[in-house]
């Protein structure tokens, strides 16, 4: 079974108040679907990132939030993970201020799973930033690693999801 690691922004759409913005609402449906309809086929993991992340803000909220990661392996940390995230920075291919981005990158790639699945397009799942990231990973010597949305999502060929 493939491992799929659930970034921060997956839940924060899949447990948040309908948004009146037409762009966002289509990320919550999406996140929503992909979480009841897709989650189930895969190994889910997350990291302590994710988990700390989701934790922030009204108790109410983050308690759904960490409600829907209840059942999500959470990654064991590993040194790489910071030392990743900082060569991900060093090279620009991430801003400075989005090194929390860069850890979700680095926990997925070193916790070994095929798939990141997130939202998050301006720093993560970005055109220009993804085949450097890439390329990093594989110079590296780290697993394939793809980086995708739910939009994207291979889901499973045999179904016609």
């Amino acid at each position: 079974m493939d491992t799929v690691y659930i970034e921060t922004s997956i839940v924060s759409h899949a447990s948040a108040r309908p948004s009146s913005n037409p762009a966002t609402a289509v990320l919550q449906v999406q996140a929503k679907r992909w979480l009841t309809q897709e989650a189930q086929k895969y190994d889910l993991v997350t990291s302590q990132f994710v988990i700390d992340e989701v934790s922030r803000g009204d108790p109410d909220a983050a308690t759904e939030r960490l409600e829907l990661l209840e059942n999500v392996r959470v990654l064991v940390p590993d040194a790489a993970v910071e030392q990743i995230a900082d060569e991900i920075i060093r090279r620009s291919l991430m801003p400075g201020n989005a090194r929390l981005d860069a850890l979700h990158v680095a926990s997925a790639a070193v916790g070994g799973v095929e798939y990141l699945l997130t939202q998050n397009c301006r720093h993560i799942a970005n055109a220009t930033v993804l085949p450097r990231v890439y390329d990093l990973l594989e110079e590296l010597g780290l697993p394939r690693l793809l980086i995708c949305t739910p939009a994207e999502f291979p889901g499973d060929p045999d179904n016609g999801s």
